[in-house]
């Protein structure tokens, strides 16, 4: 029976793997209010998301032109976006359907940007990407 469960899950990994990707709406974006691009800050840091042209709805939740965002915290876009976006340390999901969060980040530079995601993790095709900004946490 658990041999079962394994192969069920190993095939629903496989299969969200290889989803075809959705289209973002026209002319949508996804940006990054606050903090702005080179701000000096204290922490903790209030992040807040912007969108413009779709909805947001909670991951798993299917209702055309919507998802949920992902914050990258001093990386790079993921080069494959064909498969879900990972949950890291510096890959956070917000898949309740957030629209800002509070980072508590080490005094230094740090980079912080939006990937906007469908349902399943997966990143709209062309990708909904924010400008990635820079700022300065203080001590």
């Amino acid at each position: 029976m658990r041999i079962f469960a394994i192969a069920a899950l190993i095939l629903a990994v496989t299969i969200a793997g290889a989803q075809e990707r959705s289209a973002p709406a026209s002319g949508a974006e996804v940006y990054i209010i606050s903090p702005k691009d080179g701000a000096k800050i204290k922490g903790p840091v209030v992040v807040l998301f912007g969108l413009k042209g779709m909805g947001i709805a909670p991951a798993g939740v299917k209702f055309d032109n919507t998802g949920h965002h992902h914050l990258l915290v001093d990386m790079d876009v993921p080069s494959d976006l064909s498969v879900p976006m990972p949950a890291t340390d510096k890959l956070l999901h917000f898949g309740k359907g957030q629209t800002q969060t509070s980072l508590t980040l080490a005094p230094g530079k740090h980079t912080l940007q939006l990937v906007f995601a469908d349902l399943n993790h997966m990143a709209f095709n062309p990708p909904l990407v924010s400008k990635k900004i820079t700022s300065t946490v203080t001590d």
